[in-house]
């Protein structure tokens, strides 16, 4: 009853940047942490950044000064903020969220993800 649907990635060039934006809908009461990993083929699924309910973020080392996570409680929307792109950011950005459903309890939902490329 849960979904995470990802939108804004794209193809930019280095040094540019994209706002990608998860929105969460379904059977939801309450949405604890959320957070942006990535992939790309052959290698593990990494963090990103997450935010915490009350705002607190952390950040990959890869990121810090250039990705800002933010949320909006009340669309139950997430979006993260990338600038300063460089071509070893490209990969598949996925949404990722902890819910508490009426229905269900507390679960761990996923995102089809968005592709993020950026050429150098």
């Amino acid at each position: 009853q849960v979904q995470l649907v990802e939108s804004g990635g794209g193809l930019v060039q280095a040094g540019g940047s994209l706002r990608l934006s998860c929105a969460a809908s379904g059977s939801i009461f309450n949405i604890n942490a959320m957070g942006w990993y990535r992939q790309v083929p052959g290698k593990q699924r990494e963090l990103v950044a997450t935010i915490g309910s009350g705002g607190s973020t952390n950040y990959a080392d890869h990121v810090k000064g250039r990705f800002t996570i933010s949320r909006d409680n009340a669309k139950n929307k997430a979006f993260l903020q990338m600038n300063s792109l460089k071509p070893e950011d490209t990969a598949v950005y996925h949404c990722n969220a902890y819910v508490y459903s009426p229905s269900t309890g507390w679960g761990d939902y996923w995102g089809q993800g968005t592709q993020v490329t950026v050429s150098s």
